[in-house]
């Protein structure tokens, strides 16, 4: 297990003329040398094509949490001295013949100071008298800690919540969020760097940070910029230790910060690959399993195979995000039969680290149409569109309209309207609508295209328009028990760039068959008057409800974070007049703050039923 790419080791190196190819953790003891990850062993460099170790006569604390971080552990731990230095005397060691001096706070190896060269010893050339081989035994974070059961955690859980990462392709990388009074908010760029950076890695149970990113590199958040500002001085427990400024004048969502973190290496690009695609990263989906006692190849039953899925297998392979997941793949090169199948039912969450993690049929396969022209295939991209929406702008426009059934016709021909309808009367029967207008912003690094191709596109000629995606929003009224009692449905006849940020230019247009999509800086507008924009609440009792909008309900489209595509609202509704209040986006609020808004509808409901 090692790290490449630093050919220098600090100003003090330079001088030193110092050329060091490579570090890695080489493990000794035979309980170490199977383990994945790589937690223990002799730290060794790689100078002129040969591993050579540190000697640890001046080595420290501070240098082991330096070397845990760069392998993606946020600290050390003590380990077996004694045992390490019986080892070391049964073989001839070869050291390197530089010290290094770290202070715990660099993010790498070659950012810590390095010593003098050591002078070798007259009587036996040895530049490491009286010591030993420098050792180091990293503490993984809870995602990558072994357990009895599995190994090792199957999917991410976060240790500290008060800073989470979004958008991001890969474990242990995204958007800086921090929660404050309840509420998740960016942090603005200014002053950010790998100390800042490494703090969060290691908060989070990775290790140190690889990158500290500016500019939302990785996808600007929406609503409150909590900091700005940072300093740390590396040593704190979490982001929210350091000093900060809080207030982010001058900052906006152009300026979040994001990082990159060291994460343990784990093996799992070597479990999968791709195969027959037309680029490297695309292709038929092959992993590697345990079938009767042998490791063989084989593809993945495309049942139910949808973009969640291909989402982890980029992510497994360290290509990016999932643009598209194939069901047929017979087109692709290589010869595939039914026999090739080795994993069907595959289901996964999205947080899973391989697709090994997901839910899946096990040994026994259920692909009932095969899987040689039906295997599951790929394609990834290295970015992807976010969309949110503005959740104060439905709050703002919300209203009741009781519209005529003879102005409904379109409407009731595309089905926007509650089944009752078809029993209403058409020249007297009225429907009444919960109307509120929409604005779905494209926060991504890539524009937001329907799946299907303008050939598939289908006209509806009430309303002379195209359809590019059969669902591209749900508008749900629920109980507080959860049970839907209305619902809404928009087609996306017209995705298109309504408005754009002041540098952004417009693309996608839908009047005379344009192009449909949303630029990545803009966002579509659809107005409270337009048809289908509403839900039809004829037929519900007046009460206390929840409003829900799920955009892209469906996860046809491929997007950096699905999290955030939920919106929800409180809603009264007394028989003739409605409230909308406390709108906000899934996942923008912690989940204290979600469950207590949850337990005051409760409440409200069970003291209108006892009046």
């Amino acid at each position: 297990m090692w790290r490449r790419g630093w050919s220098t080791v600090s100003n003090a190196a330079e001088e030193l003329n110092i050329q060091v190819e490579d570090v890695r953790i080489r493990p000794v003891l035979s309980s170490y040398r199977k383990r994945v990850p790589v937690t223990e062993g002799y730290v060794e460099v790689k100078e002129d094509g040969a591993w050579n170790q540190v000697c640890d006569t001046h080595w420290g604390n501070k240098n082991s949490r330096v070397v845990c971080g760069m392998f993606g552990f946020p600290g050390e731990r003590k380990y077996n001295i004694k045992v390490y230095k019986m080892f070391a005397m049964r073989r001839n060691n070869s050291y390197w013949q530089y010290s290094t001096n770290c202070t715990g706070n660099e993010a790498h190896l070659s950012s810590c100071s390095v010593g003098t060269r050591l002078t070798p010893h007259p009587e036996n050339n040895q530049t490491c008298q009286g010591g030993a081989p420098a050792v180091v035994s990293c503490t993984p974070g809870r995602a990558f800690a072994p357990s009895p059961a599995t190994g090792f955690r199957k999917a991410f859980r976060q240790e500290q919540p008060l800073v989470r990462l979004r958008g991001g392709a890969n474990t242990g990388e995204g958007r800086v969020e921090v929660l404050k009074n309840g509420e998740w908010g960016t942090v603005c760029d200014d002053r950010w760097n790998l100390v800042s950076a490494s703090v969060v890695c290691r908060e989070l149970g990775f290790g140190s940070a690889k990158e500290a990113l500016a500019g939302a590199q990785l996808g600007q958040g929406m609503g409150s910029i909590h900091m700005s500002e940072i300093q740390c001085s590396g040593f704190e427990k979490s982001l929210t230790d350091c000093s900060f400024n809080i207030h982010s004048k001058g900052c906006n969502h152009e300026e979040d910060a994001a990082v990159r973190c060291n994460v343990p290496a784990m093996g799992f690009q070597n479990q999968m690959r791709l195969n027959g695609g037309r680029s490297p990263s695309e292709g038929r989906v092959e992993v590697l399993m345990e079938r009767n006692g042998t490791l063989r190849w084989g593809t993945i039953c495309s049942e139910n195979w949808g973009t969640m899925e291909a989402m982890i297998v980029c992510r497994q392979l360290g290509l990016g995000f999932a643009s598209h997941a194939f069901q047929e793949t017979w087109y692709w090169h290589g010869d595939v039969t039914a026999d090739d199948v080795i994993m069907s039912g595959v289901k996964c969450s999205g947080t899973e680290m391989s697709l090994s993690h997901c839910r899946h049929d096990g040994s026994h396969m259920n692909c009932p149409r095969g899987g040689g022209r039906f295997a599951a295939g790929v394609s990834c991209a290295e970015t992807v569109s976010d969309l949110v929406l503005n959740a104060p702008l439905v709050e703002q426009t919300t209203y009741l309209e009781d519209r005529p059934m003879f102005m409904l016709q379109c409407a009731q021909e595309e089905r926007c309207l509650s089944s009752s309808a078809d029993r209403t009367s058409p020249t007297t029967g009225y429907r009444r609508l919960l109307r509120f207008s929409s604005q779905i912003h494209n926060t991504g690094q890539a524009d937001f295209r329907p799946k299907n191709g303008r050939h598939t596109w289908v006209w509806h000629d009430c309303h002379r328009h195209y359809h590019s995606m059969e669902v591209f929003t749900h508008y749900d009224l629920l109980s507080l028990n959860g049970t839907k009692v209305a619902e809404g449905h928009k087609a996306s006849f017209c995705l298109e760039d309504s408005e754009c940020e002041s540098d952004i230019q417009k693309q996608y247009v839908c009047a005379n068959f344009g192009e449909q999509g949303i630029t990545v800086g803009c966002w579509d507008v659809y107005r409270h008057d337009i048809d289908c924009q509403w839900i039809d609440i004829t037929d519900v009792a007046p009460g206390d409800y929840f409003f829900q909008i799920i955009i892209n309900p469906n996860q046809e489209v491929a997007e950096s974070d699905y999290t955030n595509n939920i919106m929800k609202c409180r809603c009264r509704y007394d028989g003739q007049r409605i409230w909308m209040y406390n709108c906000h986006i899934g996942g923008s609020y912690s989940a204290e703050t979600e469950e207590k808004f949850e337990q005051f509808s409760g409440l409200l409901n069970n003291q209108l039923s006892t009046r």
